[in-house]
């Protein structure tokens, strides 16, 4: 069989070459050529798999190594009988940290502690449940919003525009797609409070850019629509600027390989259905003040500088993004 993977995919080396014909390309280059005789795809965001990439190929099965599936044609898989897999949740707790570097930081600039401030979740999957349960403990009181989950277990949630109204902190944690495009656009802007702070760690095209850079709202963003050619002008105003790297840390993508190559073995039988990359630590969730947080996130995740590289280099998008050195899990 042959496997087409993503070259930036971690911890690939070797795995496949015993069992499979393997070959490694950069993300956004994979083209039809090179797929047309493979069994298997494994792929990230920047692969498009739709029609003009999948037709007349040999293709039978994809694997992301991302939560996300925005990237594939969910329809077209079904319809021609391709097989898909994600890594739903495999670097939620890299996300959190991300979000708790964040929030630090807005605590620092602004001199506020979290018992003062509450904290809009929208979205409460496998990362938002994360940020409630971490951030109720550090003292934010939080809001949330999840129509799907409040439709299934008819939780305590609430509608979005509750939230932007009653939030001091919103942040964005939902999927990308034709429910979620735009969701924060120029009209749910208008309901946010003045001081308000909207936190991006989804997807850009969550978010109306045009909107947010007029609106004036102060924001934090890690994804960005049109990513690598990203707006200008958010960059220069948002408070924190990452080049989509919140869940660039290092368990989350050991947990991500992981999930990807024992879907693919699955799928075609072959032994690596527990395969975990080799000397990677998982990590031991555990519980962390505020104080604590404050005292060390800066070691493990350094978005002051990280944001200073991306405004410095906004033309570096990917490179900053592929070259990222990942962070490890410590909480």
């Amino acid at each position: 069989m042959k496997i087409v993977a993503d070259k930036a995919i971690p911890f690939l080396e070797e795995v496949f070459e015993p069992y499979a014909d393997t070959v490694r390309k950069e993300g956004r280059l994979i083209g039809h050529d090179d797929i047309r005789d493979a069994d298997a795809l494994i792929v990230r965001t920047r692969t498009k798999c739709d029609a003009e990439l999948l037709d007349r190929t040999n293709i039978k099965f994809i694997a992301t190594a991302t939560i996300g599936f925005d990237h594939i044609d969910l329809e077209y898989c079904r319809t021609h009988g391709i097989g898909v897999a994600t890594a739903a949740g495999c670097n939620a707790r890299g996300v959190l940290q991300w979000v708790a570097a964040t929030l630090v930081a807005l605590a620092r600039r602004f001199g506020f502690s979290p018992q003062e401030k509450v904290l809009g979740i929208v979205g409460v999957g496998n990362v938002g449940r994360l940020v409630k349960e971490y951030a109720e403990s550090w003292g934010f009181r939080t809001i949330c919003c999840d129509p799907p989950r409040q439709e299934r277990e008819h939780l305590d949630f609430v509608a979005l525009d509750k939230v932007l109204r009653q939030a001091d902190i919103v942040t964005l944690h939902v999927p990308s797609d034709a429910s979620t495009r735009h969701m924060i656009d120029r009209e749910a802007l208008a309901l946010m409070r003045d001081d308000a702070v909207l936190i991006n760690a989804a997807r850009g095209e969550v978010v109306d850019t045009q909107a947010l850079v007029e609106s004036g709202r102060l924001c934090a963003a890690d994804v960005w629509e049109n990513e690598p050619d990203i707006d200008r002008r958010l960059l220069a105003k948002a408070l924190v600027a990452t080049p989509h790297i919140a869940g660039y840390s290092l368990q989350g993508k050991a947990n991500a390989s992981s999930m990807a190559v024992r879907a693919v073995a699955e799928r075609f039988s072959l032994p690596l259905t527990e395969w975990y990359p080799a000397g990677i630590e998982r990590t031991v969730p555990r519980k962390i003040t505020w104080e604590r947080l404050c005292a060390t996130i800066d070691r493990y995740c350094d978005i002051a500088t990280e944001s200073e590289q991306l405004r410095c280099r906004p033309q570096d998008f990917e490179a900053l993004r592929n070259g990222y050195i990942y962070r490890e899990e410590y909480f």
